[in-house]
């Protein structure tokens, strides 16, 4: 099985390379417009060397790191009052609902108007973009939890704070992880667009002032890098899923 798991995808992405070198030979595109997989491993090697690559990795990971982080301290402990709170989840989940559907690229002139230009503006459109599904996300787990054991806690007299912590939050656990590894992926596509208008750094501008200098290699190369920064933070997030102390959530349902 795990050979399966790293074959697999190997021969999936080998048959991608050979693809596109093949577009490369034949399409007609000039090298300027399509550069070849060497010529992007090439300029990806320069931007390593140079220290590029890093720099503007990092730029973006900052601001998803802060983004994401505000949306998950705030939104999940939002969640579980809707969830819990009848007169809550009338009094906010409209308006929650209402915001949900905005699109954060929406928010993009008045984020440049409120904050200017900077990481500010990036960040303010990451929390957004993740605040919102993990709101929605940890009320909607909260209230598909058992009513027994509410009932149970009762005849315990469990004080509020035990009803949380040793009930709501070990059963919602993981539906939460499951919306923590969509939310940051939302968030990660968000801050390249972000970067695109609000900054000036970050992978996001990499890509789009290498289009404005017309290097496509460069172009790719802050492509294939987001998808790899990707793929890590959705492994991370998988990793979590796998810990022991999810397991009785996954038995409360």
């Amino acid at each position: 099985m795990f050979r399966k798991k790293i074959t697999f995808p190997l021969i999936t992405f080998l048959g991608v390379l050979i693809l596109w070198e093949l577009i490369t030979r034949f399409s007609g595109w000039s090298h300027q417009v399509f550069p070849s997989p060497l010529a992007v491993l090439i300029s990806m090697q320069e931007l390593v060397i140079n220290g590029e690559l890093l720099k503007q990795s990092v730029a973006s990971l900052f601001r998803v790191t802060i983004g994401f982080f505000l949306a998950v301290i705030l939104g999940i402990p939002l969640g579980i009052i809707l969830g819990r709170l009848e007169i809550a989840k009338l009094l906010f989940n409209p308006l929650v609902q209402f915001l949900r559907p905005i699109s954060p690229l929406a928010w993009i002139p008045l984020a440049m108007l409120w904050f200017g230009i900077g990481d500010q503006p990036a960040i303010f459109l990451i929390f957004l973009s993740s605040f919102f599904p993990m709101v929605v996300s940890t009320s909607v787990a909260v209230e598909t939890i058992k009513p027994t054991f509410f009932q149970v806690a009762a005849n315990f007299n469990f004080s509020r704070y035990d009803v949380i912590t040793k009930i709501v939050i070990p059963a919602i656990t993981p539906e939460v992880i499951t919306a923590l590894r969509l939310t940051i992926t939302i968030a990660w596509l968000v801050v390249v667009a972000a970067e695109m208008i609000a900054v000036q750094s970050g992978l996001g501008y990499m890509i789009l002032d290498s289009r404005n200098a017309l290097r496509m290699d460069y172009v790719m190369v802050g492509m294939i890098v987001i998808g790899i920064i990707g793929l890590f933070l959705d492994f991370m997030m998988r990793a979590l899923g796998n810990i022991e102390s999810t397991a009785w959530g996954r038995l409360s349902k």
